[in-house]
């Protein structure tokens, strides 16, 4: 029941992207799948596993880090010097292929600590989804408070940078109160945050996809 005592960005993403009652994404689930996989990506830069420039990353110390989770995405990362090329591997790629895996392994890890709970329902009767409550409503709370708290002090340090240019690249800025100053203000930080480029750059192209607007 008892959480990390300093959250992941992939956790603290999820507590505030969930509606805490309904269990239900406030953005788009594929969208938030892709947020999911550029928090990992954010987490492991921010704890210098990786490296990342021009929309590519590389592994730069494979030791495992503390969370489960995390130390078994850097595992699956190409050993530092193998894979894709000198420049490293596609931000881009990595998020598209890796997300709902990651979001998976998130919700299963948070399930199982007592933090969510996972409710089947099944659409027309036939095709099962689930959606995960929130049950440790302190913890959501306050998730909520520390990003309000760095909203209103302008985003002063890396780790909530990181996450507020991915709470906005994932669409999900309106949904945690935030004021139309802050989100133009972190509209600009996605572009400053190569993890959360790489989400918006996915996002796009699945709205352009979805409107005709090619591949």
């Amino acid at each position: 029941m008892i959480p990390q005592p300093t959250p992941t960005l992939p956790e603290e993403l999820l507590l505030l992207a969930l509606d805490p009652v309904r269990g239900k994404p406030f953005c788009r689930n594929r969208f938030l799948e892709y947020a999911m996989a550029g928090a990992v990506l954010a987490e492991l830069e921010l704890q210098g596993r990786i490296t990342g420039q021009g929309g590519r990353f590389q592994v730069a110390n494979p030791l495992d880090p503390p969370d489960p989770v995390l130390a078994g995405v850097l595992r699956s990362l190409p050993a530092p010097g193998k894979g894709g090329g000198s420049s490293g591997e596609s931000a881009k790629r990595w998020v598209r292929h890796a997300g709902r895996q990651v979001e998976g392994l998130y919700l299963n890890a948070l399930v199982e600590r007592g933090v969510l709970r996972r409710e089947t329902h099944r659409f027309l009767g036939l095709l099962p989804y689930h959606r995960h409550p929130v049950v440790a409503k302190d913890l959501a709370a306050l998730a909520r408070t520390r990003f309000d708290a760095a909203e209103r002090a302008g985003f002063p340090d890396p780790r909530s940078r990181s996450l507020a240019a991915l709470v906005s690249a994932a669409g999900l800025s309106r949904s945690v109160g935030t004021g139309r100053g802050s989100r133009g203000a972190m509209r600009h930080l996605v572009h400053d945050h190569w993890p959360a480029h790489a989400v918006l750059r996915n996002i796009r192209q699945d709205r352009a996809n979805q409107s005709g607007g090619g591949g």
